[in-house]
């Protein structure tokens, strides 16, 4: 019998998990072992199933995707990540890269992109769908002039969270962390981007396309 690798599907929509869960399952080497709706949800299931590969959505009702990528590499450094989102800018797919996703595929990919990145990841091979693997080189390449590709992860991720309208308790929860060092990477935030006020940061992150 063919050795399968175990998937654990992360997406917060029921409908577009059971679209691609349909579609990897087609596959006789491929099984679904269990599926998360949210962050939390995901971190139990990691721990229950000890996955092969997990495939993940950036835009999660409780933490992002970014701070989750942080979160199974903690509990587990071997842990191979396949990000599938809806979206294509370089800047998403470098954070997530850098918190040590190994791919990078969107949503408005081909089926078999899905597919084929599924097996790259399994085998510990980095992959970028075709549609945005050109402008995230051109994004690397350009890196000193993208503010943004500045922050840390963990400060990428607060400052989405900023963005959505959190305060500093609310994302501390989110997160796990104090407000005090919330409030104290907001700062850090705004110093790294060169902006003075939050009404400066906004404007950043409406600018660069982040909002």
């Amino acid at each position: 019998m063919t050795e399968q690798t175990r998937l654990l599907l992360v997406d917060d929509h029921a409908v577009v998990r059971e679209g691609y869960r349909r579609l990897l399952e087609t596959r006789p080497d491929l099984a679904i072992v269990a599926e998360a709706a949210c962050a939390r949800e995901a971190l139990d299931r990691f721990r229950a199933h000890g996955p092969d590969v997990v495939v993940l959505d950036l835009g999660l009702p409780d933490m992002g995707g970014v701070e989750l990528i942080r979160r199974l590499l903690q509990r587990d450094a071997g842990a191979r990540i396949l990000v599938f989102t809806m979206h294509r800018e370089p800047l998403f797919a470098t954070q997530a890269l850098r918190a040590g996703a190994l791919g990078y595929v969107t949503k408005s990919s081909p089926p078999e992109v899905l597919v084929n990145a599924v097996y790259q990841v399994a085998a510990r091979r980095q992959v970028i769908s075709p549609d945005i693997a050109p402008e995230l080189a051109l994004a690397l390449i350009d890196r000193p002039r993208e503010p943004l590709a500045e922050l840390a992860p963990r400060e990428f991720e607060i400052l989405r969270l900023l963005l959505d309208g959190l305060g500093p308790e609310e994302i501390g929860a989110r997160l796990s962390i104090s407000a005090k060092t919330v409030q104290n990477c907001h700062y850090q935030i705004k110093s790294k981007l060169g902006v003075r006020s939050d009404i400066e940061l906004t404007r950043l992150a409406l600018r660069l396309g982040l909002i």
